[in-house]
Formats: structure tokens, C-alpha cells, sequence
């Protein structure tokens, strides 16, 4: 279907400026965060061939945003969206944008002023929100009902900030990143398989994750209790993890290793007409002082999961704490925002309590998970491993199961608790 008007949506607020106030939520990260960043990041480093890279092989999408410069001043705020074209792992219809292109995770990344930090918050897709011209309707249904414009305004009229950049992330372009990097190292916390077809098995502490494999980690949620809540979890896990390494001095001291990274990964991004190599080169000028340490994560504020209209599970918001959040992104004081003290969770479907501070990974669980090991449905069809490239699926005699040679589940001695 045709973009519609950008104009025909509601007018980008005027941002107001209140008294600052604090609130902390649970740190939760999409893994379209990563994908960005560390383009970001890393074209302000190697920017004569890399920016150029990105020009010639980017793709642009009317997003209703206004065509500008790079902001020099003032905070940065950009709107990312991780898609799936081939519409694998996708639950309903309303998911389903332009082409058959599927909005899959969506965050929103606030760079401060001073580019001394990066915050990534993500959003529930499941959240009920307003969307401008159609009601109330879960969030990620904007991009089906009106595409990228109205996603965009969808976002604003939520967080009471404009969004100055765009960019969507395919799925496909994930385990050509992974593979360039040769591999992410994650702890994981709990057991568990993905896949109908030659499934992969993750057992619980250090695991190598690569291609397919990787791609079914941080999508895997029906094999969990809490769903989303843990998917999103285990993609943060992964992206703290990715993003240590390419941002260690191996990585950054190598540019051809640097090359095959933004190689990997950018043709499979579609971007704002404004965020052109040019642009890219200067936010990663701006931004080439950040690592890891600096980037950090957290989830917007919401109750927990409820029926909805004809019986569909949503999400619904927290009005006070988004109240906060929007005064926080206004006064450009999300860091005082998250040390705040502990307040009734936000991120969990049991809303229990946690501080989030400025963690960039959650911490393993110390126990494995007391419900058994269960397959998973969101990715079928991958053909990697268990948790690592070359480790078996279970029952094929294999012998890269972390921690013994026997194909059934076997439980690391040291499953990187308190890590």
C-alpha cells in the first residue's frame, strides 16, 4: 500500500520543559538497538570509507520526518524498528506493513546533549496506545494501518519528543553480523531449545551464539512462562555481549574486520532520506567517545499483560510513570530518570520491583529455570546448532554441547552466576 501524508497526522508537539523528576524501570533492550549503535559508533572511527559504504548501499523510506542536518546541538533521538520481511515468527496480521514487511521490535534511542551517553528504550510491542486517526490500538499495529509516517507520529504523540532519524532493521541482515564478528559469548541463565525443524539447544551458561542460531536466541519466546518479558531479556544479554565485542580494541585496531561489520549489516537497513553518509559521519563523530559502558538500557513504563478488546493479550501503560518519562526526555534528564530510587516494577508480568540504575546487562538468573526445558516455535527452519555453530541438536550423538559429550542436556559446572 501507498505511504499516506505525513501531514495528515497529528502536528510534532512542542517540547515544554518541567520540572525534572526521577524513575527508575527495569532494563530491557531490543536487538535493532545493537545494529545501529555500533554503525554509529564505528563510522565516526573509520569515516572516509565506511560512510561511504553506507551511502552507496543504503536504502531510504519516507518516514514523515523532515529532511535536516545533522543536529549539532540539542538531544538526538531516533526511532528504530526491526522488521521481517519474510514474515517468520509473526503472531497476526496487524503486524504486517508495506510489501509484506512485518514490524517485528521497536525502540527509541535518546542521545543526550553533551553525546556523553546512549539510552535505549525499548517498547512493548504489545503496548495499548493512542494512534493518531485510529484509536486506541496495540502499538505495533501502526505500521500496517498507516506505515512508517504514522509509526513515527504514533511514537512522538507517546514520549512527547520528535523523532529526527529512522532507520529499520531486516532480520536477515543478523546472521551475516554475528558471523563478521565471529560469534557473540552470552551467559545464558536458563535452558532452553527453539525451532520445529532441527531445533537448536541452548543449555544454560556460556554459549557461543552465531548465525541461525544467534538469530533464534533473541527471538525465542513461546519456550518461556514469561514470554516476551524474557525474550527481551535474552536481547539484551546478547547485545550487551556483541556490542563488548566490537567495541574492544581488536575489533576497532582491525579495519578490514571493522569493514566486513558495516558490510554485513547495511544493506539490510532502511533509513529516513536524511540520514544520508554525510549525516551518519557526523553523529559518529559525535558519538566516537562511547562504548559499552555508555550505553544504556531500560524499557518504557507498563503494567502488566491484560485481555484487551475481543479477548487479545496487551500491555497496558503506567499514566504516571510515562508522565515522568515524557518530562525526562524532555528536560534531556533520562540519567536522573533511571537513579531514581526503586519504585513498583514495570518490566515483568509479575510487576515486581527492581532498580535499573545504568546497567547495560541484566544478571543471570542463579538457579535454572524450575519449568522444563521446552521447544519453541518463533523461528522454524534454522540449521544451526545449539547454542553454538558447531554443537549438536540434541539426540544426534554430537559432541559440542558445552560441558560433556552426551547429547542430552547437560548443565555447565559453572554457569556464570553472578556475572
Amino acid at each position: 500500500m501507498s505511504s499516506p501524508d505525513p501531514g495528515q497526522y497529528a502536528p510534532r508537539r512542542e517540547v515544554r520543559k518541567p520540572t525534572r523528576r526521577r524513575h527508575t524501570v527495569r532494563n530491557a533492550l531490543l536487538v535493532a538497538a545493537a545494529l545501529v549503535l555500533v554503525v554509529l559508533v564505528v563510522v565516526g572511527i573509520y569515516v572516509a570509507s565506511i560512510a561511504t559504504a553506507f551511502n552507496d548501499k543504503r536504502q531510504t523510506v519516507d518516514a514523515g520526518i523532515a529532511t535536516q542536518a545533522a543536529v549539532d546541538d540539542g538531544a538526538l533521538n531516533v526511532l528504530l524498528l526491526g522488521s521481517d520481511s519474510r514474515g517468520e515468527g509473526m503472531d497476526t496480521a496487524e503486524n504486517k506493513g508495506e510489501d509484506g514487511e512485518r514490524s517485528d521490535t521497536m525502540m527509541l534511542v535518546h542521545v543526550p546533549e553533551d553525546r556523553q551517553d546512549v539510552y535505549v528504550m525499548s517498547l512493548v510491542r504489545d503496548l495499548w496506545v493512542e494512534i493518531p486517526g485510529e484509536g486506541e490500538r496495540k502499538i505495533n499495529a501502526a505500521l500496517g494501518l498507516g506505515g512508517y509516517p504514522l509509526v513515527t507520529a504514533t511514537v512522538e504523540n507517546l514520549v512527547g519528543v520528535n523523532v529526527d532519524h529512522l532507520a529499520v532493521i531486516d532480520f536477515e541482515g543478523f546472521n551475516g553480523l554475528t558471523e563478521a564478528v565471529g560469534g557473540v559469548q552470552v551467559c545464558n541463565p536458563n535452558t532452553f531449545s527453539s525451532g520445529q525443524i532441527n531445533p537448536s539447544y541452548f543449555p544454560q551458561g556460556e554459549i557461543l551464539l552465531q548465525g541461525a542460531d544467534a538469530l533464534r536466541y533473541v527471538r525465542e519466546r513461546k519456550a518461556f512462562m514469561g514470554g516476551d518479558f524474557e525474550r527481551v531479556a535474552n536481547q539484551q544479554r546478547f547485545v550487551s555481549a556483541m556490542v563488548d565485542q566490537v567495541l574492544t580494541v581488536d575489533t576497532l585496531a582491525n579495519p578490514q574486520k571493522l569493514t566486513d561489520v558495516i558490510n554485513a549489516i547495511v544493506p539490510f537497513i532502511t533509513v529516513d532520506e536524511g540520514l544520508d553518509a554525510a549525516t551518519i559521519a557526523g553523529y559518529g563523530l559525535q558519538l566516537n567517545g562511547i562504548r559499552s559502558r555508555d550505553i544504556h538500557t531500560f524499557t518504557v513504563p507498563h503494567g502488566s499483560p491484560t485481555e484487551g478488546p475481543g479477548g487479545a493479550s496487551i500491555v497496558e501503560q503506567d499514566e504516571e510513570a510515562m508522565a515522568e518519562l515524557r518530562r525526562a526526555l524532555q528536560d534531556d534528564q533520562l540519567d536522573e530518570y533511571l537513579s531514581g530510587g526503586t519504585e513498583e516494577g514495570q518490566d515483568g508480568p509479575d510487576g515486581g520491583a527492581t532498580p535499573s540504575g545504568k546497567a547495560t546487562s541484566p544478571a543471570p538468573s542463579a538457579e535454572p529455570s524450575s519449568a522444563p526445558a521446552t521447544t519453541g516455535t518463533d523461528e522454524p527452519g534454522a540449521t544451526g546448532g545449539p547454542g553454538t555453530s558447531d554443537a549438536p541438536t540434541p539426540g544426534d550423538g554430537g559432541t559440542g554441547t558445552p560441558g560433556g559429550t552426551s547429547a542430552e542436556p547437560v548443565v555447565p559446572v559453572n554457569p556464570c552466576v553472578g556475572s
